[in-house]
């Protein structure tokens, strides 16, 4: 301890020499990497002075394999809460300067605690990690902490939202309390996320790959779907962060934010006449048709880069936050596959636990044929978003902009899954399938015996688009509550949602249902 002439203990020397963390050195070897400190970040991350620490000079009790001969305050995690825009939120952040931010019982314990007061004080939790993992030294008290913060993550699930941002290495037992949290940000170049790292891979399936490949930023928002945003430095991730949570309540008892819209609420959609094509197989990029009707364009995707057949993300409709889910057209006709239909799911459940209402915006041929569908259980994750969709009780909204084929028009939030209100454009088509495919059953005799099978079928094709894939006849039976113009979408949506505001749903006590994993 560090005391003066009279013996005792300089509190302003203490915290300074909290403050310096792993000290100059390693600070500085923090910085060469392109990486800011614990500290560093969570003053960049929060409103200013806004940051009150907590557990500052915790240390280990370790003795072992030479811990004993150091006790470095705060233990390499940087604990406390702040606000964001005025919000509060609860923080951790790891210190790389301080044994590699390794994860010991006192780290462990630390986060646990923070955690606690997040999920007792209803507010959003945010951990930013940098670590080596589970510290070896301490053994099965490094992973006893582990256990206890996945604990938690999982009892605060639905609770309060959890942001994750992974800023350096997040290896071994310690990566799956990002995967436990609700959005996981990554940082380019210097972030890696892997259950066993280069040198395990290459001496266990002998594969030479390196921490990038293996692990980095691009496998995570492209490949796995781990991951949920990237980006090429922090400050930029902070920014994200915040921009996101903007859209968030403080927890699942409180609204989401409300902001005093500046775009007119009953706005003209006109441009959607020319950004959608007619002919039902021509793509476009569905994203300008969200930015058309949302507030001011202002459209935040989410998993950008990943099962992009499929759009998520948040946005605002007269200034109330919505959550987003959207066929593409651009990226495989806008099928529903397993990763575009895990990706929904999930975020769909998200939008539910936290009180954020549904806008569903329909155009897809069906689900994804193939074996490599069939034999990975495409049947399994098709149902996901039945569960999720049909379990919500936030306001659901849905659009059928040109087509809904098949199952996937039932997945996409019909009424049959409990949707609100249900509208089409009047050149939709909905129906079991294509008008194309379905006259090549229907009339296969026919088609076979036919002088001219070409002209018959195209004959067919157009009788049965005329009689059966309309959106009147779903509307004269109540599956739709209206057939909209264009134009309009923006406005009736608008006045949708206000309708369902206070929304009320009595749903059968049980302790929870059983999502097909």
């Amino acid at each position: 301890m560090i005391k003066d002439k009279n013996n005792t203990i300089n509190l302003e020397e203490i915290r300074q020499k909290a403050y310096s963390s792993g000290g100059e050195k390693r600070i500085q070897a923090q910085h060469d990497k392109g990486k800011l400190t614990a500290r560093e970040r969570i003053d960049m991350l929060l409103d200013s002075g806004t940051f009150r620490e907590v557990d500052m000079f915790r240390t280990h009790r370790s003795t072992r394999f030479g811990l004993d001969a150091s006790h470095p305050f705060t233990d390499g995690v940087v604990t406390g809460w702040g606000k964001i825009e005025g919000r509060l939120v609860y923080i951790f952040a790891q210190d790389f300067t301080i044994m590699g931010g390794s994860l010991g019982e006192s780290h462990g314990l630390k986060i646990a605690k923070i955690m606690d007061l997040a999920i007792e004080n209803g507010a959003p939790l945010i951990g930013l990690n940098d670590s080596g993992g589970a510290r070896i030294q301490e053994g099965v008290n490094s992973l006893a902490a582990c256990g206890e913060i996945f604990q938690r993550n999982t009892r605060a699930s639905g609770i309060i939202p959890q942001i994750t941002a992974i800023l350096g290495p997040c290896a071994g037992a310690a990566v799956y309390s990002p995967a436990l949290t609700d959005f996981v940000f990554i940082v380019k170049d210097t972030a890696n996320m892997f259950i066993t790292g280069p040198d395990v891979v290459r001496a266990v399936t002998h594969e030479d790959v390196d921490f990038e490949t293996l692990g980095g930023a691009a496998v995570h928002v492209n490949k796995s779907g781990v991951a949920h945003f990237s980006a090429d430095d922090e400050e930029s991730i902070f920014e994200h962060m915040r921009w996101l949570l903007s859209f968030l309540p403080q927890n699942n008892l409180t609204p989401p934010p409300y902001v005093v819209p500046t775009d007119d609420p009953q706005r003209e959609a006109h441009e959607l006449d020319k950004i959608v094509p007619d002919e039902p197989q021509k793509p476009y990029d569905m994203r300008e048709v969200i930015r058309e009707i949302v507030d001011d364009g202002e459209f935040l995707e989410v998993q950008e880069n990943y099962a992009q057949n499929i759009l998520i993300g948040f946005a605002r409709m007269d200034g109330y936050p919505i959550g987003i889910v959207a066929n593409q057209p651009m990226v495989l006709a806008g099928v529903l596959d397993i990763n575009s239909s895990d990706k929904a799911a999930r975020f769909i459940r998200f939008c539910d636990a936290f009180h954020i209402p549904l806008l569903t915006l329909v155009d897809t041929p069906g689900f994804l044929p193939g074996v490599d569908q069939e034999y990975n259980g495409i049947i399994r994750h098709g149902a996901k978003m039945i569960f999720a969709y049909s379990e919500a009780s936030v306001p659901k909204v849905s659009v059928i902009l040109r087509k809904a084929y098949g199952g996937a028009y039932i997945v996409m939030s019909s009424k049959h899954l409990g949707g609100d209100l249900n509208y089409a454009w009047p050149n939709a088509e909905v129906a079991v399938m294509g008008p194309e495919g379905a006259v090549n059953i229907i009339y296969r005799k026919e088609l076979a015996a036919a002088e001219n099978p070409e002209k018959l079928r195209s004959d067919l094709t157009n009788q049965y688009r005329s009689e059966m894939a309309n959106p009147y006849i779903a509307a004269s039976h109540g599956y739709l509550d209206d057939v909209i113009n264009r134009s309009e979408t923006r406005n009736r949506l608008v006045d949708a949602l206000e309708s369902l505001r206070n929304k009320r749903v009595n749903t059968p006590p049980r302790k929870h249902g059983n999502i097909p994993l």
